[in-house]
């Protein structure tokens, strides 16, 4: 099982917002992202990737105030973000919240991590359209939107549809232009470090940090502005 760092995502109270934090915090504007319908979220991304991590990109995410989803077909939001602490948070300034990891074979993943007593969520499939035709993946997310962890346990997704001959060539790591960040590295903190060590070996994992402490999710980033280090701070 193969298994690496995808991208590291960062909630915003609007799309506007996270706009302007990215231009004031990392010196760059982000480039355009798209909608997805079943959650009423949209996006901006921008390619962070490095030759230790090199799928990297970032993902800016809000609650679209425009989408209209039927009552009959609401489900609670994927990353938390219908979590009234989590919001709060971000409406006073854009946070780190959360990460996620690219696998070769995600039922794998998720069946390993139910092993370990980690219900990770059922594998839905996701789509939007962007300017190279459709983007599809599989993603796991749970019924209640929880992220689990404090946000250090990945997400796993799946790029391509099952059957895919060439899984990631719609992949954001290829349509995005450099951007001048790179994500030079991820650390975590938590008070169960050794249970998200064990998770993170159990999905083959590496390259981020883990140790005991207070819930933390750290971003070392490499921008037009020097050094910039992003936390979630346990929200």
């Amino acid at each position: 099982m193969k298994t690496q760092i995808d991208h590291l995502v960062v909630m915003a109270s609007s799309l506007d917002a996270g706009v302007q934090w990215c231009e004031e915090t990392l010196g760059i504007t982000p480039g355009p992202g798209g909608e997805h319908e079943k959650y009423g979220t949209h996006n901006r991304l921008f390619k962070i990737a490095s030759p230790k991590f090199p799928l990297a990109y970032f993902e800016i995410i809000a609650i679209n105030p425009g989408a209209v989803i039927p009552k009959r077909s609401q489900v609670p939001r994927w990353f938390d973000m219908d979590d009234k602490a989590l919001q709060k948070a971000v409406a006073e300034q854009p946070r780190l919240i959360h990460f996620l990891t690219s696998t070769d074979d995600i039922k794998a993943a998720r069946h390993v991590l139910r092993t370990q007593g980690i219900e990770r969520g059922q594998v839905v499939h996701a789509s939007r359209k962007s300017g190279k035709g459709t983007l599809n993946w599989q993603i796991t997310v749970r019924e209640d939107g929880e992220r689990l962890f404090n946000g250090t346990l990945p997400t796993l997704i799946q790029w391509g549809k099952p059957d895919a001959t060439d899984p990631l060539r719609l992949h954001p790591r290829n349509s995005l232009p450099r951007s001048g960040v790179t994500l030079q590295s991820l650390a975590v903190t938590h008070p169960s470090a050794a249970k998200l060590q064990a998770a993170y070996e159990a999905v083959g994992l590496e390259g981020v940090s883990v140790n005991e402490g207070p819930a933390n999710l750290v971003a070392t980033l490499q921008t037009p502005k020097g050094l910039v280090q992003l936390q979630s701070l346990g929200i």
